[in-house]
């Protein structure tokens, strides 16, 4: 987390809104082995309390994470930002991002509780492709699906810290986010130009 305050989300619901909209993250817990990172989809519940993701069996942090504190984050769009897009002088170059953090305890999931992850999963993000028909586990041979979730592992995060950033130059005037925006959006950073051009202003500084 950005320890300026200025990059808060100025809406409580806005972190969860990322997470959902992203849909991956990377998930880092300490091991025997050392610190480790998975990269995976990840479900958000209803409430925002918990969080479902699954690993293969082979990673090296499924057979850690059972009881451990994990850590997870969520990466949105970023980028580079001069200090020559600026009217001001004497500005440095920075980094504009969205990084979501959430914190907890993990445990494994039942077997019944991994199909039903895999489940919401698929649909939702058929539905995001607009699939006509969307895919779902009826079309596979049962035999074969089994044989593949049993090669995966689920697990569920019950989150008990929530960090995000949402660093859009909220500390620059108006007329300087506008300037940066177009920059981005010109360099081919549209999806953060858009993102500072409705969420930038949420705290303006002078």
């Amino acid at each position: 987390m950005h320890p300026n305050s200025a990059f808060r989300p100025g809406q409580d619901d806005l972190a969860a809104l990322f997470v959902r909209e992203i849909g991956f993250a990377a998930i880092f817990a300490n091991t025997p082995d050392g610190p480790r990172v998975a990269h995976a989809p990840v479900v958000l519940s209803d409430d925002a309390a918990t969080l479902q993701f699954h690993l293969a069996r082979g990673n090296a942090l499924t057979r850690h994470l059972d009881g451990a504190s994990a850590l997870v984050v969520v990466q949105g769009p970023d980028a580079y930002v001069s200090p020559g897009w600026y009217s001001a002088t004497d500005q440095v170059p920075t980094w504009n991002y969205v990084a979501v953090e959430m914190e907890g305890m993990a445990r494994k999931l039942g077997d019944d509780a991994l199909i039903a992850q895999l489940d919401t999963l698929s649909a939702s993000h058929e539905a995001r492709i607009g699939a006509t028909p969307p895919w779902t586990r009826d079309k596979m041979n049962p035999a074969l699906f089994s044989k593949m979730t049993g090669a995966i592992t689920g697990f569920e995060i019950r989150i008990t810290a929530w960090r995000p950033t949402i660093k859009l130059s909220q500390n620059k005037p108006a007329d300087e986010r506008e300037r940066v925006a177009a920059e981005l959006e010109a360099t081919g950073h549209g999806a953060l130009a858009q993102l500072m051009r409705h969420l930038g202003g949420d705290r303006e500084s002078a």
